[in-house]
Parts: structure tokens; sequence; C-alpha cells
């Protein structure tokens, strides 16, 4: 089980910096305007990614930073904003890579940004935090078309192939 979250986060931080090369060339007047995805912008959506990892970390570690808005604006511009990424995907890695099994089939528990204190496995909180992923970079990739940009290859299989994935594949 372990591996299989091994490959997501690697995965997640392969995908996220091939969205990020894509995004480098958006003027800011493009990185900003509402596409009409769920974070409005680029810049929303891009940021909000990086919100719900942050509090997903701080839920699993107890430690980093948790905004409390999972529209907040960490970064406006995207250097600054793709710099604060590659740190937290290095986190998760990292984090995942020191898992074991018996952490995998076990249970943690968090407070809710309403409040709510929960109980859950942590197999299928890590299933939600790259799933999520993958849902809202499908989002910016939508944003990417929109604007007019080229499309880029997300999928899972396209990683495995490369040198990267090919260990997970």
């Amino acid at each position: 089980m372990k591996r299989h979250f091994m490959m997501f986060a690697a995965y997640n931080q392969w995908a996220n910096n091939r969205l990020y090369d894509a995004a480098e060339d958006l003027t800011d007047e493009e990185f900003t305007r509402d596409s009409g995805a769920f974070f409005g912008s680029m810049m929303g959506t891009l940021n909000h990614l990086l919100v719900t990892d942050r509090i997903w970390m701080k839920r699993f570690t107890g430690q980093g930073d948790a905004p409390a808005s999972l529209d907040a604006i960490i970064q406006r511009a995207l250097p600054a904003l793709r710099m604060a990424r590659e740190v937290e995907d290095r986190r998760i890695v990292e984090w995942v890579d020191g898992l074991n099994d018996k952490d995998i089939a076990g249970r943690f528990s968090y407070v809710t940004t309403d409040m709510r204190t929960i109980s859950q496995r942590l197999a299928p909180a890590l299933d939600h935090l790259f799933n999520h992923q993958t849902h809202h970079r499908g989002q910016a990739h939508m944003i990417l078309t929109v604007l007019g940009r080229s499309s880029l290859t997300l999928d899972l299989m396209h990683f495995q192939r490369t040198e990267d994935g090919r260990a997970f594949a």
C-alpha cells in the first residue's frame, strides 16, 4: 500500500510541475482572469490546490501552515506560487516516503474548517488528497484551453511511461 501512495505523491509532483510549466507563459491578466472554473482564475485554482494541501498536511502531521479559507490567496504572482508549490510537493513526497503500512492502515483525528472533530483511516484521506489534486488540475487544464494555450498531458499512465514514473508502472 505504501508504494501506491509513493506513486501518487511522485505523480502529483510531476503533474504539478508540468502544469506550472504550461502556465508560465500566461500574462498577469490571463493568470488572474476569471475563466469560469470553480475558483475562477488560474491564480485562484493554483492557490486553492496549495491551500488544501497545506490544510491536509497540517491534519496529517500536526505541522505547517493551514489557511482558514479554501479560497485563500497564498501568492499572487506565479513564480512565488510555484516556489511554494515545489516546497509543498517535496514535503508531501518526503512525508509519504516516511510512512509504513501500519501508519497507512491506521487512523488519525483532525478538526475540519467548520470546527468538527473527525477521526478516520489515513488511506482514504490520502486517496482524497491526490484525487482532489487531479480534479482541480483538470480545471486548470480547462483554463489553459480557454486561454488558447496548448494542451498538456497529465494522465497517470503518461507519468508511468516517463523516467520518473517507470518505477511505479
